[in-house]
């Protein structure tokens, strides 16, 4: 008897093991492909657009594909990277009148929650630090790559026009009154990520 409820416990620790294995090779790590993604945002100006990127960013996607909810996020923009291909503006946007990349810079993003929408799209709710701000943000994803594709993932990422105002982004009050720049960026994020090995 003592030898069975030996072998009983011996067994119950090797199933438990082998879930716990299980649960955790159902999550795949995925880093960003810098050279193959891309973060642009578009900003009103008067009757024109401007339009811009940023060029260095790094993150990492943990992905369940069983149970997506238990997915996360998390991802760095190096301010200093913005491109507006203009060199004088991107100058001053990287200014201390700006995004002062001296004192702030990177931009992270952190997800705390993630929920499915359809077969193969979902809102990551998280946190976005920009400028020393940090503020609630939803993503909305799609996925873009077949399911059944494990060594590469593609993402459509976009989300609610972020205002200016929220993260302290103002330039002085005389340049605001005459430039005619809009409170919303939009954001628009395609990424694609490979399988860490």
């Amino acid at each position: 008897m003592k030898l069975n409820m030996q072998f009983i416990r011996l067994n119950g620790v090797a199933l438990i093991f082998a879930a716990f294995v299980q649960s955790a090779a159902a999550n795949e790590t995925y880093q960003f492909d810098q050279a193959r993604s891309t973060i642009v945002f578009r900003v009103h100006q008067f009757l024109g657009t401007t339009n811009g990127k940023f060029t260095q960013f790094s993150g990492s996607i943990d992905l369940d594909r069983q149970h997506p909810e238990h997915s996360s996020v998390s991802a760095r923009i190096q301010v200093s990277s913005i491109d507006t291909g203009i060199k004088k503006r991107d100058d001053h946007l990287r200014s201390p009148e700006f995004f002062n990349v001296a004192k702030y810079r990177e931009i992270t993003f952190k997800s705390r929650s993630v929920k499915q929408t359809g077969p193969q799209s979902g809102d990551i709710m998280g946190d976005l630090t920009l400028h020393g701000v940090t503020k609630p943000v939803t993503l909305r994803v799609k996925l873009v790559t077949p399911v059944s594709d494990e060594a590469r993932t593609r993402w459509e990422v976009t989300t609610e026009p972020l205002k200016r105002r929220d993260f302290g982004l103002m330039f002085g009050s005389a340049t605001e009154t005459v430039s005619g720049i809009s409170q919303d960026v939009a954001i628009k994020i395609d990424i694609e990520a490979v399988k860490s090995r």
